[in-house]
């Protein structure tokens, strides 16, 4: 199986390369474009959206390809396909999000059918018993879907974040041999690694709002579907820290909006990688910073599922002061009140 493994990782990656420049030519075909936009838009001429579609398509084929020859568990088949037709919506909802533009009601309602539809597919919180977990998995999939959303806001930012995080499931979920897992986490990783090339600094291509919430959709429930609880309990905790960047910079907009009253579905400046670049450092090196941090906290993540308790509640313990440090610190930096989208 681990043949496969680095088989369906080279397949997405090389699927995604090929691919991409043709959504480039379609999008500028079809007039689906980004204009520019300050204060976050800082691109000079109009980049082409439909880099999420690439991503879709390159995640898909070695993923179904792996259902027919790997030897995958019955539980394990039916919570991917859950995850693929769930996957399916969310990138339909953010195509036409895209193209047209969707109210934020709309957009939380057909993500909210998508995660219902990975539960009825056995993708849930399984620490909790059934009842319990429905609400609590239903917030995890569509906080994540749009935490993901929120973080795209810098070329390379959403996918490389994405990337760590896959590493870190892959790592985790290797000892138990979690087949679906490590299938769709080698998938979606090269699918991301891919993109980058064209998507990084100065971005060729974006990759929309189809691209970023499919990417939190797919990382959200394969997030539940592993498990971290062989040496502690409280590892289960572990999805927070390997998920931190897109976690935190939800709650620190959402904080910040709020303190200023602003409604929370507003856009703004509010963002961690903005106050960053607010500090005086260029777009380039916040996202290395920031990918950095995703590392250091994926290593976390991971360490955790591996340590004693006691360990474990000291590293969360540590984390927790030093996000609120570095929040109270972020919060004092004055931006400006333009807005974007």
């Amino acid at each position: 199986m681990l043949k496969y493994y680095f088989i369906a990782f080279f397949s997405s990656l090389i699927l995604v390369f090929l691919l991409t420049p043709l959504a480039r030519r379609m999008a500028f075909r079809f007039d689906i474009l980004d204009h520019p936009r300050a204060p976050v838009k800082v691109h000079k001429e109009p980049v082409p959206y439909l880099g999420g579609v690439a991503i879709f398509l390159a995640f898909l084929v070695p993923v179904i390809a792996g259902l027919f020859f790997l030897n995958i568990p019955e539980e394990g088949r039916e919570q991917l396909l859950g995850i693929l037709l769930g996957g399916t919506i969310i990138i339909a909802l953010g195509l036409a999000d895209d193209l047209k533009g969707l109210s934020a009601k709309t957009k939380l309602f057909v993500e909210t059918i998508a995660a219902i539809l990975l539960i009825a597919f056995g993708v849930r919180l399984k620490f909790l018993p059934v009842l319990p977990s429905i609400p609590l998995t239903i917030l995890w999939v569509v906080g994540i879907t749009n935490a993901f959303n929120i973080i795209d806001i810098m070329d390379g930012l959403s996918s490389g974040v994405a990337f760590i995080a896959a590493l870190a499931l892959i790592a985790i979920a290797l000892p138990g041999e979690q087949a679906f897992v490590i299938l769709a986490c080698v998938a979606l990783a090269g699918a991301c690694l891919g993109f980058l090339r064209h998507n990084l600094f100065p971005a060729k291509i974006y990759m929309g709002d189809a691209g970023s919430l499919f990417l939190g959709f797919v990382m959200a429930a394969l997030a539940i579907g592993t498990s971290y609880t062989a040496v502690n309990r409280i590892a289960l905790f572990a999805p927070i820290l390997i998920l931190g960047i897109p976690i935190y910079d939800t709650f620190l907009v959402t904080a910040l909006r709020t303190k200023k009253g602003r409604s929370i579905l507003r856009a703004s400046n509010d963002h961690f990688a903005l106050r960053l670049v607010a500090l005086g450092l260029s777009r380039k090196k916040t996202v290395l910073i920031i990918y950095l941090i995703s590392i250091l906290l994926a290593v976390t993540g991971v360490l955790v599922t591996l340590v004693e308790i006691r360990w474990a509640i000291s590293i969360y313990c540590l984390v927790i002061l030093l996000s609120f440090l570095i929040g109270h610190r972020l919060a004092q930096i004055e931006m400006r009140e333009e807005t974007h989208g």
